[in-house]
């Protein structure tokens, strides 16, 4: 059994800093005991308790920061996209570390599985991205919720294999180039100033990939790709300077009238997705399973025509998926088994 390893006394401490704090945490008994049971090849079923305040955040940025878990990922299921967002911050400020994701619903709002999100979008296919080239290694941690995890994801080889690379020095198909980007969900635009456009100018192409915070310029002589740099989307003007880039297709939507690969592409869980090295924390686990029941139902009215009160507007807009299958969710069921193969921390 893992008990919270300090008092409240010793978290008020006079003029003990954060970082003094996680030190202490790290420097635990109780958190090596842990930290080496997690090593373990075989998965662990760990209950937590006595976590209260922040301490489950410094519990978790220690074991992330631990030697003994150095290969090992992470997936966080907060009860919902607040606490979520909350542990992700808190998360990433303990570490410092840049492989912290936070996983999102795709939807805009709940209960509505039509209609997405375009930043949520942008954040689910980063943090699919950089785990569908794990090799067994680690890649990091993802931050999430009930929601998030009942959407299925598409097969990691899907996305790997559709990556588009771009290095200095290449030789680039320059009408191939722009017809798949279109068959990937992008729109050519004058200027990009959001993920999923691409616009030419002459020797120039502008790429505003899914998945990154700023878009890709990219110079070419005649058909060579002469220098890639990243761009700021409002002033337009170049900043750093890349030898190479990858190019990331929408996996979550198709725009209006295209139709994407990836949606007949077989959908798997979070779960499945991400690699066996991947310890799962559960803030509370039976809330979990009671809410993807609660989603599965609303999943079940939506299906229906009662459920489909989508304005005219609602079905012009690119990010309103016009098709929703119940293969594409999982089930509180299918997540509780899936659950028994992984090590758990709840």
């Amino acid at each position: 059994m893992f008990k919270n390893p300090y008092t409240c006394a010793s978290i008020f401490a006079p003029r003990m800093s954060v970082q003094d704090l996680l030190l202490a945490y790290q420097k635990s008994p109780r958190l090596f005991s842990l930290a080496d049971k997690l090593s373990f090849s075989q998965p662990q079923n760990i209950y937590a308790k006595n976590l209260r305040g922040s301490s489950a955040g410094f519990v978790a940025a220690s074991v992330f920061l631990n030697p003994l878990c150095k290969e090992l990922n992470h997936l966080f299921v907060c009860n919902d996209e607040e606490e979520a967002a909350y542990f992700h911050n808190t998360l990433e400020n303990l570490t410092q570390a840049l492989n912290i994701y936070y996983f999102p619903s795709s939807f805009k709002n709940k209960k509505n599985y039509r209609l997405l999100n375009s930043s949520h979008v942008m954040l689910r296919t980063e943090a699919l991205t950089k785990f569908s080239s794990q090799l067994g290694s680690r890649t990091g941690a993802l931050v999430t919720y009930p929601d998030a995890v009942f959407e299925k994801v598409v097969v990691p080889n899907a996305i790997s294999s559709n990556i588009i690379s771009i290095k200095t020095g290449d030789v680039l198909k320059t009408d191939e180039l722009y017809e798949r980007l279109v068959n990937y969900g992008f729109e050519r635009t004058d200027f990009v100033y959001e993920p999923g456009q691409f616009a030419v100018r002459g020797g120039i192409m502008d790429i505003y990939s899914f998945g990154n915070e700023k878009p890709y310029r990219i110079e070419l002589f005649g058909n060579d790709v002469d220098s890639i740099r990243i761009i700021d989307p409002e002033t337009q003007l170049s900043e750093r300077r890349l030898l190479n880039v990858n190019i990331i297709p929408n996996l979550a939507y198709r725009q209006a009238g295209v139709d994407m690969q990836f949606e007949d592409e077989d959908k798997i869980s979070i779960l499945e997705f991400l690699p066996q090295n991947t310890i799962v924390w559960l803030q509370d686990e039976e809330f979990t399973k009671e809410r993807l029941l609660i989603c599965g139902d609303d999943l079940t009215l939506a299906l229906s025509s009662e459920g489909n009160l989508a304005s005219s507007a609602d079905e012009e807009n690119p990010l309103y998926k016009k098709e929703i299958k119940a293969d594409d969710f999982i089930t509180a069921g299918e997540f509780s088994e899936q659950l028994i193969s992984s090590s758990c921390i709840g």
